[in-house]
């Protein structure tokens, strides 16, 4: 009535691509490369309430120690094991064997919200960590804008971000902008 429109992703685009476990179902899904996980190769279409079905987003998940070694032993080490609901350098733990996990997902558990779900990724030693900035409409539309390179950091929490990413090769960034609207245009 007073002509304001909301301009935004809908809570529930919000909610799964806030969520990391969701988040790389759905680039997976989309066909963005990823790194070797607890959740390699699992794809899913959003259910009708806006989620990840649940025994699809359970497989990407590990519940003890164990299951994440298991994992660890079948992407390589090292590995980051870390809480979905993790943040600001809270529920994340790098380790490079059996012993160390063991040591290390009790506090990634005891760090985050309890009853967060938990993972595992390959570490990408030596990566810089950049985003691509997106737009995207209504209709399915999506444009990539420009990215930063956030990869100034200080345990695990960005400290500033430069933009645009100019130590990223063109091609690879146009590359990474692609996969950037693939994914927007599945949600």
């Amino acid at each position: 009535s007073l002509g304001i429109a909301f301009i935004g992703p809908t809570s529930n685009v919000m909610s799964v691509l806030g969520d990391k476990i969701a988040a790389n179902i759905l680039a997976q899904t989309a066909g963005v490369p990823s790194i070797p996980w607890s959740g390699d190769g699992l794809t899913a279409n959003l259910t009708d309430e806006g989620t990840i079905p649940d025994e699809t987003f359970k497989k990407g998940c590990v519940f003890t120690a164990e299951d994440a070694i298991d994992c660890a032993e079948r992407i390589g080490y090292p590995v980051m094991v870390k809480a979905s609901e993790g943040g600001g350098g809270k529920g994340i733990r790098m380790c490079a064997s059996k012993e160390e996990i063991e040591a290390n997902f009790p506090q990634v558990q005891a760090e985050a919200p309890p009853g967060s779900p938990v993972f595992v990724m390959q570490l990408c030693t030596g990566a810089r960590h950049i985003e691509v900035q997106i737009m995207g409409d209504m209709h399915g539309n999506a444009v990539a804008l420009s990215g930063r390179d956030c990869s100034t950091q200080r345990r695990f929490q960005k400290i500033f971000e430069e933009g645009p990413p100019s130590i990223v090769p063109k091609d690879t960034f146009t590359q990474m902008e692609r996969a950037a609207q693939r994914l927007t245009q599945n949600l």
